[in-house]
């Protein structure tokens, strides 16, 4: 019998053939398997017999042989100034459409999309050659040649729009394999879809563990390349504006001794027969830095925190964008550089990376960030909460709850996304916190939220060495493990201050997202630990 056959129970007299269906379904799916094993046998050299062979096939493994003087074009560049101009682009295989004679590609280049016609004219290309294009596989990377021209009408589904690409040459760099979900599908936004599904239509839906399983591949969509880019103009411009302001850029370790933060919250190791842990901060050497006479430091570096917490907001690996600087009298010193930091750098990333934020609301859209500088005392704070109905410790901490609300009210008050919240209660800081002069119930520290939520911790540090083994022993961290930190304020010590930044989190709350994980390239949370 052959494979596509499906065995049928007898039939009685007068009765249609009873079809078994589970036999029918097992074929159509070996069918559909036998289809894409054939077209992942798709040729992958030219006919020989053709006289454009030359032009198309897959490339012989690049192992660096030889230089050719090639020049390649980017996707990118592709305008109506380049209408005539002959190119050579490498690219991925973005979407194929063939019928006939022709072959309808569509490249991308990060996010970058150009389309390209393959036409058998006999001249350009010929049928083996179209038919060679028609079964790339999606997401292959290729080396395309021909003519830039102007369509005659716009090609509205890729980004360069006004121009499109007559093919005369084209070469496989990388074939794909069958792929666990289509770009184009994990591209959607959640409005697309809601669209679709109103108009009857069905979309794929790629879970969060899926394009996780597969970050390789979800990277390539195009928020996320915005996202991405995004996150590195957060650190570009960190480090442009602190520069600008007199601080040396330093690299603390991160294999340490003892705790930097305190608290449960940290991977303990073995290092050389001597136990260890991943520093939960660079805070200890951002301090012995200023003991050294600095004056002012920053690093961007890698944190680790043990959280046990599955939230939308914490990680157990992020990075740190913290800063440390001298003060003269008061810790509002630190806080005029927070504000003006963050301006500039809220600035600086509407004027200069409009693309990167296009790209990110083209799939989550989100309100523009609003900004302005506005500073409330801890207490009043709690002040705004009881009187809009939250049950509030004025001693304790905000939960995550009452953090978004107080930053509702502050929307509503001051208009405005950004503020900063300062002299916390001292029983929910850090050990190395100074207390206030006036009240050891508070702190000389603030935290930083933007749409309701925290981005940054900070404070005025303890740079006496009796008052800091004190504050230790009764946050139960072992002084022995931090003596050497301890010992630097002994011989003469500014008073400083400073920050510690969740990059992750400024990137997702600038752009109105939903979970960390989307801006974290490989999350590390406590269910994660690959790729």
């Amino acid at each position: 019998m052959a494979d596509a056959e499906v065995p049928n129970a007898p039939a009685a007299e007068g009765e249609a053939p009873a079809v078994n269906k589970a036999a029918q379904r097992a074929a159509t799916k070996k069918a559909k398997a036998a289809a894409r094993a054939a077209k992942a046998e798709a040729p992958t050299q030219a006919d020989p017999d053709d006289p454009l062979a030359s032009r198309y096939g897959d490339s012989e493994l690049i192992q660096s042989r030889s230089i050719t003087g090639r020049v390649w074009t980017d996707v990118g560049s592709l305008g109506g100034d380049s209408v005539g101009k002959s190119v050579l682009v490498r690219a991925r295989v973005h979407a194929v459409r063939g019928t006939g004679k022709n072959c309808f590609l569509v490249l991308r280049q990060g996010w970058a999309t150009v389309q390209a016609v393959v036409f058998a004219d006999g001249v350009a290309a010929s049928k083996p050659m179209v038919k060679y294009a028609q079964r790339l596989p999606k997401e292959s990377l290729v080396d395309v040649e021909g003519t830039v021209v102007a369509p005659k009408e716009a090609v509205v589904s890729c980004s360069q729009s006004d121009v499109e690409i007559q093919v005369n040459g084209v070469h496989c760099v990388s074939r794909a394999a069958e792929l666990p979900f289509q770009v184009t599908d994990a591209s959607r936004s959640e409005e697309e879809v809601r669209k679709a599904a109103e108009a009857g239509e069905q979309f794929a839906t790629v879970l969060q563990d899926n394009r996780l399983n597969h970050r390789y591949l979800d990277l390539r969509t195009p928020a996320n390349q915005g996202i991405f880019r995004l996150q590195s103009a957060v650190c570009q411009l960190f480090r442009e504006i602190l520069l600008a302001k007199g601080f040396c850029e330093i690299h603390t370790p991160k294999l340490i001794g003892g705790a930097s933060e305190g608290g449960a919250a940290v991977f303990r190791l073995q290092y050389m027969g001597q136990p260890a842990c991943l520093a939960q901060s660079p805070q200890l050497y951002k301090q012995m830095a200023i003991c050294s006479d600095l004056g002012r430091v920053f690093e961007i570096g890698p944190v680790f925190r043990a959280e046990t917490s599955n939230t939308h907001r914490h990680l157990c690996e992020f990075t740190g964008l913290d800063f440390e600087m001298a003060i003269h009298e008061h810790y509002s010193e630190v806080l005029d550089v927070v504000e003006d930091l963050f301006m500039n750098m809220f600035e600086g990333l509407r004027a200069r990376f409009s693309r990167e934020l296009a790209a990110v609301a083209s799939q989550f859209p989100f309100e523009p960030f609003e900004a302005k500088p506005v500073r409330l005392l801890f207490s009043e704070g709690i002040k705004m909460l009881q009187a809009a109905g939250h049950d509030v410790d004025p001693l304790g901490d905000l939960s995550t709850e009452t953090e978004k609300a107080l930053g509702a009210l502050v929307k509503e008050e001051y208009a405005t996304d950004f503020y900063i919240l300062h002299r916390y209660p001292a029983a929910v800081r850090p050990f190395y916190t100074m207390p206030a002069a006036d009240d050891p119930n508070y702190s000389n520290s603030f935290d930083v939220f933007m749409r309701g939520e925290e981005i940054i911790s900070g404070a005025q540090r303890v740079h006496d060495a009796a008052l800091l083994v004190e504050r230790a022993r009764a946050c139960e961290v072992p002084v022995e493990t931090i003596q050497a930190y301890v010992d630097s304020f002994k011989l003469g010590a500014p008073p400083h201050g400073g920050v510690g930044v969740g990059l992750e989190r400024v990137v997702m709350l600038y752009c109105g997202l939903n979970n960390i994980r989307k801006t974290s390239m490989f999350p590390r949370d406590p269910k994660r630990l690959s790729p």
